[in-house]
Protein backbone atom coordinates (compact mmCIF):
# COMPACT_ATOMS: atom_id res chain seq x y z
CA UNK A 1 0.00 0.00 0.00
CA UNK A 2 1.25 3.48 -0.54
CA UNK A 3 2.04 5.97 2.39
CA UNK A 4 -1.21 7.62 3.17
CA UNK A 5 -0.94 11.22 1.32
CA UNK A 6 -0.07 14.04 3.10
CA UNK A 7 -0.93 16.58 4.56
CA UNK A 8 -4.30 15.02 5.07
CA UNK A 9 -3.05 11.68 6.46
CA UNK A 10 -0.24 9.88 6.81
CA UNK A 11 -0.78 7.35 3.03
CA UNK A 12 -2.60 12.01 -10.06
CA UNK A 13 -1.25 13.95 -18.81
CA UNK A 14 -3.22 14.46 -22.27
CA UNK A 15 -3.32 17.60 -23.30
CA UNK A 16 -6.78 19.31 -25.13
CA UNK A 17 -7.38 18.19 -28.59
CA UNK A 18 -6.09 20.92 -30.73
CA UNK A 19 -9.47 21.89 -31.96
CA UNK A 20 -10.38 22.16 -28.41
CA UNK A 21 -7.53 23.99 -27.73
CA UNK A 22 -7.61 26.09 -30.18
CA UNK A 23 -11.42 26.82 -29.05
CA UNK A 24 -10.36 27.68 -26.11
CA UNK A 25 -7.80 31.00 -27.65
CA UNK A 26 -11.15 32.48 -29.15
CA UNK A 27 -12.51 35.26 -27.06
CA UNK A 28 -15.70 34.69 -26.16
CA UNK A 29 -16.42 31.38 -27.46
CA UNK A 30 -19.06 29.25 -25.60
CA UNK A 31 -17.81 25.84 -25.00
CA UNK A 32 -20.04 22.61 -24.23
CA UNK A 33 -17.89 20.52 -21.87
CA UNK A 34 -19.12 17.19 -19.68
CA UNK A 35 -18.65 13.58 -19.28
CA UNK A 36 -18.79 13.11 -23.15
CA UNK A 37 -15.71 15.19 -23.67
CA UNK A 38 -14.05 13.76 -21.02
CA UNK A 39 -14.81 9.97 -22.20
CA UNK A 40 -13.89 10.93 -25.52
CA UNK A 41 -10.12 11.12 -24.13
CA UNK A 42 -10.25 8.19 -22.45
CA UNK A 43 -11.14 5.95 -25.35
CA UNK A 44 -8.05 7.64 -26.95
CA UNK A 45 -6.13 6.79 -24.27
CA UNK A 46 -6.84 3.43 -23.97
CA UNK A 47 -6.44 3.16 -27.66
CA UNK A 48 -2.80 4.09 -27.04
CA UNK A 49 -0.06 2.49 -25.64
CA UNK A 50 0.67 3.38 -21.79
CA UNK A 51 3.07 6.10 -21.26
CA UNK A 52 4.77 6.13 -17.60
CA UNK A 53 4.57 9.42 -16.20
CA UNK A 54 8.69 10.67 -15.39
CA UNK A 55 9.11 12.58 -12.69
CA UNK A 56 11.79 15.20 -12.41
CA UNK A 57 11.54 17.31 -9.36
CA UNK A 58 14.36 19.51 -7.94
CA UNK A 59 15.95 17.56 -5.16
CA UNK A 60 15.25 19.31 -2.33
CA UNK A 61 11.32 18.41 -3.21
CA UNK A 62 12.04 14.62 -3.73
CA UNK A 63 13.83 14.68 -0.27
CA UNK A 64 11.07 16.16 1.93
CA UNK A 65 10.11 14.27 4.82
CA UNK A 66 6.44 13.99 5.19
CA UNK A 67 6.40 16.78 8.22
CA UNK A 68 8.65 19.32 5.85
CA UNK A 69 5.87 18.50 2.88
CA UNK A 70 3.09 19.49 5.28
CA UNK A 71 4.96 22.68 5.19
CA UNK A 72 4.46 23.78 2.24
CA UNK A 73 1.21 25.61 2.03
CA UNK A 74 -0.97 27.50 -0.75
CA UNK A 75 -1.43 31.01 0.49
CA UNK A 76 -5.17 31.37 1.16
CA UNK A 77 -4.98 35.07 -0.52
CA UNK A 78 -4.19 32.84 -3.82
CA UNK A 79 -6.98 30.75 -3.29
CA UNK A 80 -8.85 30.30 -6.45
CA UNK A 81 -12.33 32.27 -6.77
CA UNK A 82 -11.62 34.42 -3.85
CA UNK A 83 -12.95 37.81 -3.55
CA UNK A 84 -15.38 36.88 -6.80
CA UNK A 85 -18.44 36.13 -4.60
CA UNK A 86 -18.48 32.23 -5.55
CA UNK A 87 -19.63 29.62 -2.56
CA UNK A 88 -16.63 27.41 -3.20
CA UNK A 89 -12.80 27.93 -3.49
CA UNK A 90 -10.05 25.71 -4.62
CA UNK A 91 -6.42 26.12 -3.51
CA UNK A 92 -3.48 23.20 -4.32
CA UNK A 93 -0.52 21.23 -3.63
CA UNK A 94 2.71 21.75 -4.27
CA UNK A 95 4.82 18.30 -5.64
CA UNK A 96 7.42 17.09 -3.54
CA UNK A 97 7.95 14.05 -1.83
CA UNK A 98 6.20 10.84 -3.32
CA UNK A 99 3.90 13.29 -5.07
CA UNK A 100 6.57 14.07 -7.70
CA UNK A 101 3.87 13.83 -10.82
CA UNK A 102 2.47 16.99 -11.87
CA UNK A 103 -1.81 16.77 -12.70
CA UNK A 104 -3.81 19.32 -15.16
CA UNK A 105 -6.24 21.21 -13.53
CA UNK A 106 -8.60 23.49 -16.06
CA UNK A 107 -11.24 25.80 -14.99
CA UNK A 108 -14.87 25.55 -17.13
CA UNK A 109 -16.83 28.41 -17.83
CA UNK A 110 -19.50 28.82 -20.59
CA UNK A 111 -16.34 31.30 -22.04
CA UNK A 112 -14.31 27.88 -22.46
CA UNK A 113 -11.59 26.07 -20.91
CA UNK A 114 -8.84 27.95 -18.62
CA UNK A 115 -5.63 25.92 -17.32
CA UNK A 116 -5.02 27.07 -13.83
CA UNK A 117 -1.25 27.34 -14.54
CA UNK A 118 1.61 26.58 -11.23
CA UNK A 119 3.33 29.71 -9.66
CA UNK A 120 5.78 29.41 -7.09
CA UNK A 121 4.93 32.44 -5.31
CA UNK A 122 1.55 31.55 -4.58
CA UNK A 123 2.98 28.46 -1.74
CA UNK A 124 4.31 29.54 1.39
CA UNK A 125 7.24 27.17 2.43
CA UNK A 126 7.98 27.67 5.40
CA UNK A 127 10.64 26.18 7.56
CA UNK A 128 11.86 24.79 3.74
CA UNK A 129 15.36 25.78 2.50
CA UNK A 130 13.42 25.92 -1.14
CA UNK A 131 15.42 28.00 -3.97
CA UNK A 132 11.94 29.24 -5.88
CA UNK A 133 14.21 30.14 -9.23
CA UNK A 134 14.51 26.26 -9.66
CA UNK A 135 10.78 25.63 -9.21
CA UNK A 136 9.74 27.19 -13.05
CA UNK A 137 7.76 24.49 -15.02
CA UNK A 138 6.03 22.24 -12.44
CA UNK A 139 2.47 22.05 -11.80
CA UNK A 140 0.19 20.94 -9.36
CA UNK A 141 0.01 17.60 -6.99
CA UNK A 142 -3.68 18.34 -6.15
CA UNK A 143 -5.89 20.55 -5.12
CA UNK A 144 -8.45 21.28 -2.61
CA UNK A 145 -12.05 22.52 -2.12
CA UNK A 146 -13.45 25.01 0.33
CA UNK A 147 -16.86 25.67 1.34
CA UNK A 148 -18.27 27.17 4.57
CA UNK A 149 -20.03 24.07 6.36
CA UNK A 150 -19.31 25.16 10.04
CA UNK A 151 -20.12 28.73 9.97
CA UNK A 152 -21.18 31.42 7.35
CA UNK A 153 -17.97 33.14 7.24
CA UNK A 154 -15.44 30.56 6.63
CA UNK A 155 -14.68 28.80 4.11
CA UNK A 156 -13.52 25.07 5.19
CA UNK A 157 -11.66 22.64 3.30
CA UNK A 158 -14.30 20.08 2.49
CA UNK A 159 -12.60 17.59 -0.11
CA UNK A 160 -9.04 16.97 -1.48
CA UNK A 161 -7.60 15.03 -4.03
CA UNK A 162 -3.77 14.04 -3.51
CA UNK A 163 -1.45 11.04 -4.59
CA UNK A 164 -2.76 8.18 -7.63
CA UNK A 165 -6.76 8.33 -7.63
CA UNK A 166 -7.00 9.32 -3.85
CA UNK A 167 -9.58 11.79 -2.45
CA UNK A 168 -11.55 12.49 0.47
CA UNK A 169 -14.35 14.96 1.79
CA UNK A 170 -15.87 16.28 5.16
CA UNK A 171 -19.06 17.00 6.51
CA UNK A 172 -19.59 19.12 9.21
CA UNK A 173 -18.00 18.80 12.72
CA UNK A 174 -15.62 16.19 10.86
CA UNK A 175 -11.71 15.85 10.88
CA UNK A 176 -9.83 14.08 7.91
CA UNK A 177 -9.87 9.83 8.36
CA UNK A 178 -10.34 7.50 5.85
CA UNK A 179 -9.96 7.81 1.96
CA UNK A 180 -11.89 7.06 -1.16
CA UNK A 181 -10.20 5.92 -4.17
CA UNK A 182 -10.78 6.13 -7.79
CA UNK A 183 -10.61 2.77 -8.48
CA UNK A 184 -8.54 -0.35 -6.98
CA UNK A 185 -6.79 -2.66 -9.48
CA UNK A 186 -5.46 -6.36 -8.49
CA UNK A 187 -5.66 -5.33 -4.57
CA UNK A 188 -3.46 -8.17 -2.77
CA UNK A 189 -2.89 -10.44 -5.34
CA UNK A 190 0.57 -11.85 -5.47
CA UNK A 191 1.23 -10.10 -8.80
CA UNK A 192 1.51 -6.66 -7.19
CA UNK A 193 -1.16 -4.03 -7.34
CA UNK A 194 -1.87 -1.48 -9.51
CA UNK A 195 -2.73 2.14 -8.71
CA UNK A 196 -4.47 4.20 -11.21
CA UNK A 197 -4.21 7.70 -11.23
CA UNK A 198 -5.94 11.30 -11.98
CA UNK A 199 -3.78 12.74 -14.76
CA UNK A 200 -6.15 15.72 -15.35
CA UNK A 201 -9.11 17.93 -13.54
CA UNK A 202 -11.83 20.25 -15.04
CA UNK A 203 -13.68 21.81 -12.46
CA UNK A 204 -16.13 23.64 -13.44
CA UNK A 205 -17.06 27.60 -12.18
CA UNK A 206 -20.24 27.59 -9.53
CA UNK A 207 -22.55 29.82 -10.01
CA UNK A 208 -22.93 32.78 -6.91
CA UNK A 209 -25.94 30.44 -5.15
CA UNK A 210 -24.48 27.12 -6.04
CA UNK A 211 -24.93 24.17 -3.21
CA UNK A 212 -22.62 21.54 -5.55
CA UNK A 213 -19.65 21.69 -7.82
CA UNK A 214 -18.66 19.66 -10.43
CA UNK A 215 -14.94 18.22 -11.03
CA UNK A 216 -14.36 15.70 -13.94
CA UNK A 217 -11.30 13.70 -13.77
CA UNK A 218 -8.98 11.65 -16.81
CA UNK A 219 -8.05 8.16 -15.10
CA UNK A 220 -4.98 6.41 -16.41
CA UNK A 221 -2.95 3.18 -15.54
CA UNK A 222 -0.90 0.33 -17.62
CA UNK A 223 -4.45 -1.82 -18.32
CA UNK A 224 -6.98 0.88 -18.20
CA UNK A 225 -8.00 4.33 -18.50
CA UNK A 226 -11.37 5.71 -17.66
CA UNK A 227 -13.48 8.87 -17.26
CA UNK A 228 -15.08 10.23 -13.79
CA UNK A 229 -17.42 12.72 -13.28
CA UNK A 230 -17.54 14.22 -9.26
CA UNK A 231 -20.73 16.55 -7.91
CA UNK A 232 -19.63 17.38 -4.11
CA UNK A 233 -22.45 18.52 -1.99
CA UNK A 234 -20.89 19.70 1.09
CA UNK A 235 -23.04 19.62 4.25
CA UNK A 236 -23.92 17.84 7.75
CA UNK A 237 -23.35 14.65 5.96
CA UNK A 238 -21.15 15.66 2.29
CA UNK A 239 -21.84 13.52 -0.39
CA UNK A 240 -20.12 13.07 -3.21
CA UNK A 241 -22.06 11.43 -6.43
CA UNK A 242 -19.65 9.67 -9.08
CA UNK A 243 -19.88 8.56 -12.04
CA UNK A 244 -17.32 6.48 -14.62
CA UNK A 245 -16.70 5.10 -17.46
CA UNK A 246 -13.61 2.57 -18.03
CA UNK A 247 -12.09 1.73 -21.11
CA UNK A 248 -9.33 -1.65 -20.63
CA UNK A 249 -6.09 -1.83 -22.35
CA UNK A 250 -5.45 -5.30 -21.16
CA UNK A 251 -7.16 -7.44 -18.77
CA UNK A 252 -7.91 -6.97 -15.25
CA UNK A 253 -7.52 -10.15 -12.41
CA UNK A 254 -9.41 -8.17 -9.65
CA UNK A 255 -11.25 -5.08 -10.40
CA UNK A 256 -12.07 -2.88 -7.12
CA UNK A 257 -15.00 -0.66 -7.33
CA UNK A 258 -15.67 2.50 -4.83
CA UNK A 259 -12.94 1.29 -2.81
CA UNK A 260 -12.06 2.76 0.98
CA UNK A 261 -8.95 3.13 2.20
CA UNK A 262 -8.82 3.45 6.26
CA UNK A 263 -6.23 2.48 9.11
CA UNK A 264 -7.15 0.16 12.12
CA UNK A 265 -4.48 0.00 14.33
CA UNK A 266 -5.83 -1.40 18.00
CA UNK A 267 -9.37 -1.44 19.43
CA UNK A 268 -11.55 -2.54 21.94
CA UNK A 269 -11.61 -6.13 20.23
CA UNK A 270 -7.69 -6.08 19.61
CA UNK A 271 -5.50 -4.45 22.74
CA UNK A 272 -2.03 -2.66 21.87
CA UNK A 273 1.06 -5.18 21.95
CA UNK A 274 2.77 -2.57 23.70
CA UNK A 275 2.07 0.18 26.94
CA UNK A 276 -0.05 2.58 25.11
CA UNK A 277 -1.81 5.29 27.18
CA UNK A 278 -4.46 5.09 24.20
CA UNK A 279 -7.79 2.73 24.61
CA UNK A 280 -8.12 2.61 21.03
CA UNK A 281 -6.42 3.79 17.69
CA UNK A 282 -8.02 3.82 14.23
CA UNK A 283 -10.01 5.36 11.82
CA UNK A 284 -12.43 2.70 11.31
CA UNK A 285 -13.89 0.11 13.07
CA UNK A 286 -16.13 -1.42 11.11
CA UNK A 287 -16.95 -2.88 7.96
CA UNK A 288 -20.99 -2.76 7.37
CA UNK A 289 -22.73 -4.06 4.60
CA UNK A 290 -26.47 -3.60 3.08
CA UNK A 291 -26.98 -6.53 1.40
CA UNK A 292 -29.26 -7.23 -2.00
CA UNK A 293 -31.13 -9.62 0.18
CA UNK A 294 -31.94 -6.76 3.09
CA UNK A 295 -29.26 -8.65 5.38
CA UNK A 296 -27.24 -6.06 7.12
CA UNK A 297 -23.93 -7.62 8.44
CA UNK A 298 -21.39 -5.84 10.96
CA UNK A 299 -17.93 -7.44 10.67
CA UNK A 300 -15.23 -5.85 13.00
CA UNK A 301 -12.03 -4.72 11.94
CA UNK A 302 -8.51 -6.09 13.20
CA UNK A 303 -4.67 -5.60 12.75
CA UNK A 304 -3.76 -8.87 11.77
CA UNK A 305 -0.22 -10.36 11.96
CA UNK A 306 -0.35 -11.24 7.89
CA UNK A 307 -2.32 -10.27 4.95
CA UNK A 308 -6.19 -10.98 5.70
CA UNK A 309 -8.66 -10.95 3.12
CA UNK A 310 -12.50 -12.22 3.09
CA UNK A 311 -15.57 -11.42 1.33
CA UNK A 312 -19.54 -10.85 1.21
CA UNK A 313 -21.46 -12.49 -1.85
CA UNK A 314 -24.51 -10.63 -2.79
CA UNK A 315 -26.76 -9.18 -5.62
CA UNK A 316 -27.15 -5.59 -6.25
CA UNK A 317 -26.04 -4.43 -2.87
CA UNK A 318 -28.11 -1.40 -1.35
CA UNK A 319 -24.82 -0.45 -0.06
CA UNK A 320 -21.58 -0.67 2.09
CA UNK A 321 -18.76 1.04 3.75
CA UNK A 322 -16.06 1.78 6.45
CA UNK A 323 -17.44 3.09 9.84
CA UNK A 324 -16.71 4.55 13.13
CA UNK A 325 -18.81 3.68 15.16
CA UNK A 326 -17.41 4.60 18.88
CA UNK A 327 -17.74 8.36 19.01
CA UNK A 328 -16.75 8.50 22.75
CA UNK A 329 -13.58 10.63 23.29
CA UNK A 330 -12.77 8.58 26.44
CA UNK A 331 -12.18 5.89 23.82
CA UNK A 332 -9.26 7.34 22.29
CA UNK A 333 -8.05 10.20 24.54
CA UNK A 334 -6.37 11.78 21.32
CA UNK A 335 -6.23 15.85 21.47
CA UNK A 336 -4.98 16.71 18.59
CA UNK A 337 -6.15 13.47 16.42
CA UNK A 338 -9.71 13.41 17.59
CA UNK A 339 -10.46 9.48 16.04
CA UNK A 340 -13.80 10.10 17.47
CA UNK A 341 -14.56 13.04 14.77
CA UNK A 342 -13.37 11.00 11.83
CA UNK A 343 -16.04 10.16 8.97
CA UNK A 344 -17.36 6.52 8.15
CA UNK A 345 -17.90 6.40 4.32
CA UNK A 346 -20.52 4.81 2.96
CA UNK A 347 -21.49 3.94 -0.19
CA UNK A 348 -24.60 3.78 -2.42
CA UNK A 349 -24.60 2.43 -5.76
CA UNK A 350 -26.77 3.35 -8.20
CA UNK A 351 -28.34 1.45 -10.94
CA UNK A 352 -28.27 -2.49 -11.11
CA UNK A 353 -24.28 -3.58 -9.80
CA UNK A 354 -25.61 -7.30 -10.23
CA UNK A 355 -23.80 -10.42 -8.59
CA UNK A 356 -20.22 -9.52 -6.51
CA UNK A 357 -18.59 -9.71 -3.35
CA UNK A 358 -17.55 -6.65 -0.83
CA UNK A 359 -14.04 -7.31 -0.34
CA UNK A 360 -12.11 -6.58 2.90
CA UNK A 361 -8.78 -6.27 2.83
CA UNK A 362 -6.78 -6.23 6.25
CA UNK A 363 -3.27 -5.57 6.78
CA UNK A 364 -0.65 -5.58 9.59
CA UNK A 365 0.92 -2.62 10.70
CA UNK A 366 3.38 -1.62 13.02
CA UNK A 367 1.59 2.48 14.02
CA UNK A 368 -1.43 4.50 13.40
CA UNK A 369 0.94 6.20 10.03
CA UNK A 370 -0.37 3.29 7.83
CA UNK A 371 -3.68 2.95 5.84
CA UNK A 372 -3.77 -1.06 6.74
CA UNK A 373 -7.70 -1.43 5.63
CA UNK A 374 -8.96 -1.56 2.35
CA UNK A 375 -12.74 -2.21 1.45
CA UNK A 376 -14.23 -2.43 -2.30
CA UNK A 377 -17.11 -3.99 -4.68
CA UNK A 378 -16.04 -6.67 -6.86
CA UNK A 379 -18.48 -7.37 -9.27
CA UNK A 380 -18.35 -11.03 -10.89
CA UNK A 381 -18.59 -10.17 -14.28
CA UNK A 382 -15.04 -7.94 -14.78
CA UNK A 383 -14.85 -5.85 -17.94
CA UNK A 384 -13.08 -7.06 -20.99
CA UNK A 385 -10.54 -5.20 -23.15
CA UNK A 386 -12.68 -3.53 -25.77
CA UNK A 387 -15.72 -3.15 -23.86
CA UNK A 388 -16.97 0.12 -22.33
CA UNK A 389 -17.49 -0.29 -18.55
CA UNK A 390 -19.96 1.89 -16.86
CA UNK A 391 -20.87 2.48 -13.08
CA UNK A 392 -22.12 4.78 -10.73
CA UNK A 393 -22.72 5.61 -6.72
CA UNK A 394 -22.74 7.83 -4.06
CA UNK A 395 -20.21 8.44 -1.30
CA UNK A 396 -21.45 9.80 1.69
CA UNK A 397 -19.13 11.37 4.59
CA UNK A 398 -20.75 10.58 7.97
CA UNK A 399 -20.04 11.05 11.56
CA UNK A 400 -23.77 11.13 13.13
CA UNK A 401 -25.70 10.26 10.69
CA UNK A 402 -24.10 6.78 9.71
CA UNK A 403 -25.99 4.13 7.90
CA UNK A 404 -27.99 1.34 10.72
CA UNK A 405 -30.15 -1.15 10.00
CA UNK A 406 -33.78 -0.48 11.85
CA UNK A 407 -33.60 -2.45 14.95
CA UNK A 408 -30.69 -3.66 16.75
CA UNK A 409 -27.08 -3.26 15.73
CA UNK A 410 -23.94 -4.09 16.94
CA UNK A 411 -21.93 -1.32 19.24
CA UNK A 412 -19.11 -3.08 20.40
CA UNK A 413 -17.05 -6.27 20.30
CA UNK A 414 -14.84 -6.84 23.37
CA UNK A 415 -12.11 -9.78 23.11
CA UNK A 416 -9.88 -10.95 26.51
CA UNK A 417 -9.37 -14.00 28.18
CA UNK A 418 -11.65 -16.63 28.46
CA UNK A 419 -11.49 -17.93 32.15
CA UNK A 420 -10.65 -15.14 34.44
CA UNK A 421 -10.23 -16.86 37.68
CA UNK A 422 -7.54 -18.92 36.54
CA UNK A 423 -6.46 -18.00 32.82
CA UNK A 424 -6.77 -21.08 30.43
CA UNK A 425 -5.87 -20.50 26.48
CA UNK A 426 -9.99 -19.54 25.79
CA UNK A 427 -11.03 -16.72 24.07
CA UNK A 428 -13.92 -14.52 25.81
CA UNK A 429 -16.05 -11.97 23.14
CA UNK A 430 -18.30 -9.46 24.37
CA UNK A 431 -20.84 -8.46 21.66
CA UNK A 432 -23.39 -5.23 22.97
CA UNK A 433 -26.30 -5.12 20.70
CA UNK A 434 -27.99 -1.92 20.94
CA UNK A 435 -30.82 -0.09 19.23
CA UNK A 436 -34.94 -0.51 18.61
CA UNK A 437 -34.51 -3.23 21.28
CA UNK A 438 -37.94 -5.15 22.33
CA UNK A 439 -39.47 -4.44 25.75
CA UNK A 440 -37.39 -4.49 28.35
CA UNK A 441 -39.20 -7.57 29.65
CA UNK A 442 -38.85 -9.75 26.58
CA UNK A 443 -37.83 -13.36 27.78
CA UNK A 444 -37.66 -14.58 24.07
CA UNK A 445 -34.61 -13.03 22.26
CA UNK A 446 -32.27 -15.49 21.71
CA UNK A 447 -28.70 -15.73 19.69
CA UNK A 448 -28.07 -17.26 16.66
CA UNK A 449 -24.36 -18.50 16.41
CA UNK A 450 -22.22 -19.74 14.10
CA UNK A 451 -18.69 -20.81 15.34
CA UNK A 452 -16.46 -22.44 12.59
CA UNK A 453 -14.86 -26.20 12.96
CA UNK A 454 -11.62 -24.49 14.07
CA UNK A 455 -13.13 -23.74 17.72
CA UNK A 456 -14.61 -25.31 20.04
CA UNK A 457 -17.42 -23.84 21.80
CA UNK A 458 -17.22 -23.48 25.41
CA UNK A 459 -19.74 -21.21 26.74
CA UNK A 460 -22.39 -18.59 25.21
CA UNK A 461 -25.52 -16.91 26.53
CA UNK A 462 -27.10 -13.47 25.71
CA UNK A 463 -28.28 -11.14 28.59
CA UNK A 464 -30.64 -8.04 28.74
CA UNK A 465 -27.48 -4.86 29.16
CA UNK A 466 -29.40 -2.16 31.91
CA UNK A 467 -27.03 -0.23 30.70
CA UNK A 468 -27.20 0.68 27.01
CA UNK A 469 -30.22 -0.30 26.82
CA UNK A 470 -29.59 -3.30 24.67
CA UNK A 471 -28.29 -6.96 24.78
CA UNK A 472 -24.96 -8.53 25.17
CA UNK A 473 -23.72 -11.71 23.94
CA UNK A 474 -21.07 -13.47 25.68
CA UNK A 475 -19.19 -16.82 23.78
CA UNK A 476 -16.18 -18.26 25.43
CA UNK A 477 -14.39 -20.51 22.72
CA UNK A 478 -11.02 -22.69 22.74
CA UNK A 479 -8.97 -22.69 18.90
CA UNK A 480 -8.09 -25.94 18.00
CA UNK A 481 -5.53 -24.96 15.84
CA UNK A 482 -4.20 -21.27 16.55
CA UNK A 483 -2.44 -21.01 12.99
CA UNK A 484 -5.65 -21.07 11.52
CA UNK A 485 -8.71 -18.25 11.62
CA UNK A 486 -11.53 -18.45 13.39
CA UNK A 487 -14.77 -17.21 12.21
CA UNK A 488 -17.70 -16.47 13.96
CA UNK A 489 -21.48 -15.49 12.84
CA UNK A 490 -24.18 -14.56 15.35
CA UNK A 491 -27.89 -11.94 15.10
CA UNK A 492 -30.45 -12.28 18.10
CA UNK A 493 -33.57 -13.02 17.17
CA UNK A 494 -37.73 -13.67 18.30
CA UNK A 495 -40.35 -15.15 17.60
CA UNK A 496 -38.09 -16.58 14.77
CA UNK A 497 -37.01 -12.86 13.32
CA UNK A 498 -34.23 -11.46 13.02
CA UNK A 499 -33.95 -8.46 15.21
CA UNK A 500 -30.43 -7.35 15.08
CA UNK A 501 -27.88 -7.09 12.36
CA UNK A 502 -25.49 -9.99 11.61
CA UNK A 503 -22.25 -9.69 14.00
CA UNK A 504 -19.32 -11.30 11.57
CA UNK A 505 -16.26 -11.52 13.35
CA UNK A 506 -13.09 -13.45 12.36
CA UNK A 507 -10.34 -14.03 14.89
CA UNK A 508 -6.67 -14.15 12.69
CA UNK A 509 -3.97 -16.93 13.07
CA UNK A 510 -1.55 -16.32 15.56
Amino acid sequence: MPPAAPPLCRRCRVSLLAGLAALCLVPGAVLAFGMAEVDQRARALAAAAYVKPAGELPNELQQLTYEQYKDIRYKPARNYWRGEGLPFELAFFHEGMVFDQPVKIHEVTGEGIREIKYAADAFDFGANKIDATKLQGLGFAGFRVHYPINAPGYKDEVLAFLGASYFRALGRGQVYGLSARGLAVDTALATGEEFPRFVEFWIERPAPDAKALTIYALLDSPRLAGAYRFVLRPGPETSVEVRARLHLRASVDKLGLAPLSSMYYFGENQHADHDDYRPETHDSDGLSLHGGNDEWIWRPLVNPKRLLVTSFATVNPHGFGLQQRDRQFSSYEELSARYDLRPGAWIEPRGQWGAGRVELVQLPTPDETNDNIVAYWVPDQAPTPGQVYEFAYRVLWQKDTERRPPLLWVMQTRRGRGYMPKPDDSIALLVDFVGAAPPPDSADVNAALYVDPNAKLLQSRIERNAITGGWRLFVRLHRVEPSKPVELRAYLHRANQAISETWSYIIPPD
